[in-house]
């Protein structure tokens, strides 16, 4: 037999398979050729079943039932020799995705090629080492503590400060904490002195102990003599000090009885009897809440005002404008300090003396030229005069004239603009004395 006859089926496609059963029907063929030709029919039905599998399904159950032989190219399992040919990740394998829900990775040990690596921080098993915080000296005390102090006077929160303090490894300077926060304190304001007494208060039990804050008040009663040079009033106010810390149970109720018979600087037996003092007249109650004052903002509203009063009305006894931005300071309420403004001008309306106008201007424009008044608060107390000056007119004739005097001799002095003069009311209609008169204006 030619291998035109064999190989024409399979090269030109013309025959199929049931021409070319019949046909081998007809034919005798060798044992080499029928091999040969079983192999042709069995890779010709392969290619028939692989182009038409998806859109006969007739050919596919054809395919089915002849075996396909596994090539590489089916073989999941790893080409390196690794693995048991699973899907990575259970099956949520993917570019940019985690991983199956659920899913808990093992812990993994460090590289030390990462550039992330930390050295400090070597976790093994369960237990977290982590790096050792060296022990504060004297100098890195005043370096941290400081700035911790000051932000604490700004915010007044005690418990960021106890978070902070735990960060740090305090050691033998534990003591040095309070004295710190009391020497900013006497040179603060009294705001700033409760602040103080509170934070002692709080400190207690959490990151220091009864015995380290009297280590600290030993310390400062032994260094008054150079605390005096700064603040000439240390004496009384450490005294305060000790007895609020005694009262809020910061310092041992003992404290005291240490230095009976036992004190040889005048200044320290000063603050040990003003704290005897205070505790004797407070022995009933719990906290010296009032040693310090209310302060600032946290004052009622009603308090302020009387204070205020008494200012100025000290003010125009005495004359000494000092004295009244000292009293001014002391209030701590920049805020409210139109009321101020407010409450002089409505003293110069009723009084209508021609010395209180002048003294109120003297003291507005020292409280200006100081910066204790701002441009809005003195706007601020003027417009409130303005807006009551009505009300104010019929207790007070002369209001109107008196406001007019009052507001020139500012716009003058530089106190006020003049925008604000401008914006002073005029008086109302004119009323004439008689016709007989010429016309005349009654003052």
């Amino acid at each position: 037999m030619s291998n035109s006859a064999v190989m024409g089926p399979g090269e030109d496609g013309a025959l199929d398979e049931e021409e070319m059963s019949e046909e081998e029907v007809s034919r005798d063929w060798t044992p080499q050729e029928k091999a040969l030709h079983e192999a042709k029919v069995k890779a010709k039905a392969k290619y028939r079943v692989r182009r038409t599998s998806s859109r006969d399904s007739e050919s596919t159950e054809t395919i089915a039932e002849t075996p396909i032989p596994q090539g590489k190219s089916h073989d999941r399992k790893s080409r390196m020799g690794k693995g048991r040919g699973l899907p990575k990740k259970g099956g949520a394998g993917g570019k940019g995705v985690w991983g199956a829900l659920g899913q808990v990775y093992t812990y993994q040990e460090p590289d030390v090629q990462d550039p992330n690596y930390d050295e400090s921080a070597q976790v093994i098993g369960k237990t977290v080492y982590h790096k050792v915080v060296p022990e504060l000296d004297e100098v890195g005390l005043q370096h941290n503590v400081q700035p911790m102090v000051r932000e604490y006077f700004e915010h007044g929160d005690t418990e960021e400060v106890i978070a902070l303090l735990k960060e740090l490894n305090l050691g033998k300077q534990s003591s040095g904490v309070p004295r710190v926060a009391v020497s900013l304190a006497l040179e603060g304001k009294a705001s700033h002195r409760e602040l103080t007494s509170r934070l002692l208060s709080d400190l207690v039990g959490k990151v220091l102990s009864e015995e380290h804050i009297a280590e600290a008040f030993d310390r400062m009663l032994s260094e008054l003599p150079d605390l005096i040079l700064d603040t000439p009033e240390a004496p009384q106010m450490l005294g305060q000090f000790i007895a609020r810390a005694v009262a809020d149970h910061a310092l041992p109720l003992n404290f005291l009885d240490r230095y009976k018979g036992r004190v040889d600087c005048d200044h320290a037996r000063a603050a040990v009897d003003r704290a005897a003092v205070l505790l004797r007249i407070k022995r009933e109650i719990i906290r010296l809440d009032n040693v310090w004052g209310v302060g600032g903002g946290q004052r009622p509203v009603k308090h302020l005002i009387k204070e205020m009063n008494l200012l100025l009305q000290e003010f125009l006894i005495s004359g000494q404008v000092c004295e009244a931005e000292r009293c001014l300071r002391e209030l701590e309420v920049p805020h409210f300090h139109h009321e101020l403004v407010y409450e002089a001008v409505v003293l110069v309306l009723e009084g209508s003396a021609e010395g209180h106008v002048l003294m109120a201007v003297k003291l507005l424009k020292a409280l200006w030229e100081s910066g204790l008044i701002t441009l809005d608060q003195m706007n601020r107390g003027f417009q409130r005069v303005y807006n009551e000056l009505p009300d104010l007119s019929l207790d007070v004739p002369l209001a109107q004239s008196v406001m007019e005097k009052l507001v020139d001799l500012c716009y003058k002095e530089g106190v006020i603009t003049q925008h604000l003069r401008d914006e002073c009311p005029g008086r109302g209609r004119k009323r004439f004395v008689s016709e007989g008169d010429g016309g005349l204006i009654k003052e």
